[in-house]
């Protein structure tokens, strides 16, 4: 078992930055794959960043590329997700997730955070 805890969200205004942080417990971390996901009102849960155990492999969504950054401190058992420029549209619950080895659809991980509310005010 997995325990994934979020953090950073809230209130910011269009073109602010915020930093999630999502602490994995339960499982050595440097196994797990990670990703951040996210799901807005009325729409189905999308990728938004995943990183490879090792980071030497990351994906972003086109939407957020030049962007977002995610990176991992494997120490720390931690996994952040740096979003700078937001825009409305990236209002959404963000969820952090874990998996064995990696991938892009919300479908192959396994363990889930709770959430964390992003609001973006244009």
């Amino acid at each position: 078992q997995v325990q994934l805890v979020e953090s950073g969200g809230g209130l910011v205004q269009a073109g602010g930055s915020l930093r999630l942080s999502c602490a994995a417990s339960g499982r050595t971390f440097t196994w797990l794959g990670m990703g951040w996901f996210r799901q807005a009102p009325g729409k189905e849960r999308e990728v938004v960043a995943v990183v490879n155990p090792s980071s030497t492999t990351t994906y972003y969504a086109d939407s957020v590329k030049g962007r977002f950054t995610i990176s991992r401190d494997n120490a720390k058992n931690t996994v952040y997700l740096q979003m700078n420029s937001l825009r409305p549209e990236d209002t959404a619950v963000y969820y952090c997730a874990a998996r064995d080895d990696w991938g892009i659809s919300p479908t192959g991980y396994t363990y889930w955070g709770q959430g964390t509310q992003v609001t973006v005010s244009s």
